[in-house]
């Protein structure tokens, strides 16, 4: 039935929010770091988890459909693998947003140090000044709005366009050989990382009740989202290739693109870019949070527990980013830490689906939901955090009745 509120979704208003569901500041260091770990053979896991990321739209369209936009990953987990494991699925995604945010700092403090001329310290230091600043203006009432994280999102798009397009005629073939220097498991350990660049997908929930006609509207808009962000992320990671060569390891690959394509102007402007796109999208996570933490406790939002989150996020941060510093984890294991815990939320909601969809969604889910184990093979010693996440969250007595399921949020992607 079609929706005739006055705040129904356009499908150009629709595929727009699903694109900033799905870009975010990870695009500003992922191409430079699977550009480390696998060389030019990462262009093979770009194009894996495109395929991958592919699949869990149409799943998530099913889901979607048949359980309506109320719930979210914890409501179709429980739909059809029960109560307990909707629970965990539920604690993995929110996990995984309080340890993400202080990655996505990270990033923008590395565009600030790069551009400083510091090294890690400064942006260690830089990235924890960004995490203090967002919690701050969180705790004092500050929302990032969608308007906000969609122009920042364009702006985006646009910087990566300037930067494939200016660089392009310095451009060389020979930058792709050799072309799978550290073998051809490192594309797998590329791909574990990478998939932090296709978290998003569970935006479809809240999306399906505001489409005017979800049922003609929806394949249209995921379909419009999928090819947007595929062709960013392909033109950005082929040109950080192609173009830096033995540079593409960087870890502000956006910037030294800009600077090819436009001069000494470019990195200031990839920072500037970088510190506004890590201030709107961590101050959605947070903001995000504490209601999705309610829920999973089944109690309300109160300005306390509110704060109680943001403060434990900030908490998170010291700890990851001190780690960091001590050179306990690199910054490869940080943006696994949070990447494992998406692909376990995506693990459950791609076996519920199994049980749940039929036909062809039946069969894409349960490819999908292979796809992601055989990611999840590559997380190493971070898949433990998971597992503990599980086993914390399944102990977990629930109050009264079962969960109630959460609700996703549209946002610009953590990390």
């Amino acid at each position: 039935m079609a929706n005739t509120s006055p705040q129904a979704l356009s499908s150009t208003r629709g595929a727009a929010m699903y694109i900033g569901a799905l870009l975010g500041p990870s695009l500003l260091l992922l191409p430079g770091l699977a550009a480390e770990l696998a060389g030019p053979a990462s262009i093979l896991a770009w194009v894996g988890l495109l395929a991958l990321s592919g699949l869990l739209a149409w799943v998530f369209t099913g889901l979607g459909t048949r359980i309506g936009g109320g719930g979210g990953v914890a409501g179709y987990a429980a739909a059809g693998l029960g109560a307990r494991v909707g629970r965990a699925v539920g604690w993995c995604f929110l996990t995984g947003v309080i340890l993400g945010a202080p990655v996505v700092c990270l990033i923008g403090g590395t565009y600030v140090a790069v551009l400083l001329g510091g090294g890690p310290t400064m942006s260690l230091v830089a990235g924890a000044a960004l995490l203090a600043l967002v919690t701050a203006l969180t705790l004092g009432g500050a929302r990032s709005t969608t308007a906000v994280q969609l122009v920042l999102v364009a702006v985006l798009v646009v910087l990566v366009a300037v930067a494939v397009v200016g660089s392009a005629p310095t451009a060389r073939a020979a930058n792709w050989v050799p072309f799978a220097p550290h073998g051809w498991a490192s594309i797998g350990s590329a791909g574990s990382v990478l998939m932090l660049s296709f978290v998003g997908w569970e935006a479809i929930a809240p999306l399906v009740g505001r489409l005017r006609d979800p049922r003609t509207q929806l394949p249209r808009v995921i379909g419009v989202a999928f090819v947007v962000t595929a062709v960013v992320y392909l033109a950005l990671s082929t040109s950080t290739i192609s173009v830096l060569g033995a540079r593409a390891a960087s870890s502000v690959p956006l910037a030294d693109l800009l600077r090819v394509a436009v001069g000494a102007a470019g990195p200031v402007v990839a920072t500037i870019a970088a510190v506004a796109l890590t201030l709107a999208a961590t101050n959605a996570y947070l903001s995000g949070a504490a209601a999705l933490a309610a829920e999973l406790r089944m109690s309300r939002v109160a300005p306390g527990a509110s704060r109680g989150l943001q403060l434990a996020i900030a908490g998170a941060g010291v700890l990851l980013l001190g780690a960091a510093a001590a050179g306990v984890v690199n910054t490869a294991q940080l943006v696994a830490i949070p990447t494992t815990l998406f692909l376990t939320v995506y693990l459950g909601c791609t076996a519920a689906g199994v049980r749940i969809l039929s036909g062809p969604m039946r069969i894409a889910s349960a490819v999908a939901c292979l796809a992601v184990l055989g990611v999840l093979a590559f997380s190493g010693w971070t898949l433990l955090i998971a597992l503990l996440t599980m086993l914390a969250a399944c102990a977990r007595r629930p109050k009264t009745p079962p969960l109630p399921t959460p609700t996703s949020t549209i946002k610009t992607r953590t990390p």
